[in-house]
C-alpha cells in the first residue's frame, strides 16, 4: 500500500463545479501538493470529481449545480461542497452523502475540512475517520498541517475546525429531495406506463424488495432496452415502450436543459408494481451490444446543448 500514490483527477475537479464556478485555488493547491505521495498518508480517499447522478441520492441528477464533490472515500460515500445559493465556493459547507444515506455537515468549508484532516480531528470524533491517516503507512498529517498553515498564512488551525453554524438542515433538505422525488416518480404516467407494458416481468414474489431490473440506451434514432435476466436479454415489448421513454426523455430535457439528455437509463419494477428510474449522461451506451454510434449521439447534443464542462469527453471528441 505504501507504494500506492493518491489518486488524482484535476481535470474532473474543475469539473464537478458547475458552469460558470470555478473550483477553490485551496483545493487545486492541495491537490498538487498530495500528488505523488503514498495513499493513506494524510487519510484514505481518492480525489476525484464526481456528479450528484451517481451519489447515494434519490434522482440525483437534477442537483448537479449543487454540489461539488471531490472527495471520495473507499466505503461509498461521497465528499464535497454543497453550493447553496450565493455563497463564494471557497466557503461552501462541506457535506458528505453516506452510502447508507446519512446526510451530513463534516467541515464549514475546504479550509475547515483540510485543518480537520491536519489535526486528526476526524479521529477524536469517531466519525469519518477515512479521514485519517491509515495504519500502515508513514503519517504525513503535521506536513499538512505546516502547509497547511504557510498557505493560509494562520497559526492557530484549530479555529478553522469549528462546527459551523447558522446553515439550513442540510440532512432535512436531503431527506426532503428523497422523499420528494420517489412520489414524484411513483405518481410520473411514464413510471405508470411502463408499470403497465411490462406487467410480464412483475415479480412474482410477496417480498417487497423483489424486483426486475432493465436497463435502456437512446442516442439519436438508435434504442435498445433489456432485461436482466440471465444475461441481458431482450424485450418482446420494446417498441410499445420506445415512444414512452422517448417523450420522458424530452420532458426531462425541456426541465433541466443544462444537462441535455439522458443516455442511459436503468430502472427497477419492484414486486407491488412501482418502479423506481436512474438516469446516464455521462456514460456512452451500448445498443445491439456495441457503443452507440457516435453521429447519432452528437446529433442529440447538437438538439439539446450542454455546457461545454459538461460534455463528456466521449461525446466531445470529433
Amino acid at each position: 500500500m505504501s507504494d500506492t500514490p493518491y489518486h488524482i483527477d484535476v481535470a474532473s475537479i474543475r469539473r464537478a463545479y458547475p458552469p460558470g464556478t470555478e473550483a477553490p485555488l485551496l483545493l487545486l493547491d492541495f491537490a498538487a501538493w498530495l500528488e505523488g505521495r503514498p495513499w493513506g498518508s494524510v487519510g484514505c480517499f481518492d480525489l476525484v470529481g464526481q456528479f450528484s447522478d451517481d451519489a447515494p441520492i434519490v434522482d440525483g441528477s437534477p442537483l448537479r449545480d449543487r454540489f461539488a464533490l471531490v472527495f471520495r472515500p473507499p466505503e461509498g460515500s461521497n465528499v464535497g461542497a454543497w453550493l447553496t445559493d450565493g455563497r463564494d465556493p471557497g466557503k461552501a459547507p462541506i457535506v458528505v452523502l453516506g452510502s447508507e444515506g446519512q446526510y451530513q455537515i463534516i467541515a464549514a468549508s475546504i479550509e475547515g475540512l483540510l485543518a480537520k484532516i491536519a489535526l486528526q480531528r476526524f479521529e477524536e470524533d469517531g466519525e469519518w475517520t477515512d479521514f485519517t491517516p491509515h495504519e500502515d503507512v508513514e503519517d504525513a498529517t503535521d506536513e499538512l498541517a505546516a502547509w497547511l498553515r504557510g498557505r493560509l498564512g494562520v497559526r492557530n488551525l484549530y479555529a478553522l475546525t469549528k462546527p459551523p453554524s447558522g446553515l439550513p438542515d442540510f440532512a432535512g433538505w436531503m431527506e426532503k429531495w428523497c422523499r420528494d422525488r420517489e412520489a414524484f416518480w411513483e405518481a410520473h404516467p411514464t413510471t405508470a406506463s411502463l408499470t403497465s407494458h411490462l406487467a410480464a416481468h412483475r415479480p412474482q414474489g410477496k417480498n417487497s424488495w423483489d424486483r426486475t431490473n432493465f436497463e435502456v440506451g437512446i442516442a439519436g434514432a438508435q434504442f435498445q432496452v433489456r432485461v436482466l435476466r440471465r444475461g441481458r436479454q431482450p424485450v418482446e415489448e420494446a417498441a410499445a415502450i420506445e415512444p414512452v421513454l422517448r417523450q420522458l426523455r424530452d420532458e426531462m430535457w425541456r426541465a433541466h436543459p443544462s444537462l441535455g439528455l439522458w443516455y442511459s437509463m436503468s430502472f427497477a419494477l419492484y414486486a407491488d408494481g412501482h418502479i423506481v428510474p436512474r438516469f446516464d449522461y455521462e456514460a456512452r451506451p451500448t445498443i445491439d451490444e456495441q457503443p452507440a454510434d457516435l453521429s447519432e449521439a452528437k446529433a442529440d447534443l447538437l438538439r439539446a446543448p450542454r455546457p461545454e464542462r459538461w460534455v463528456p469527453a466521449w461525446l466531445a471528441t470529433s
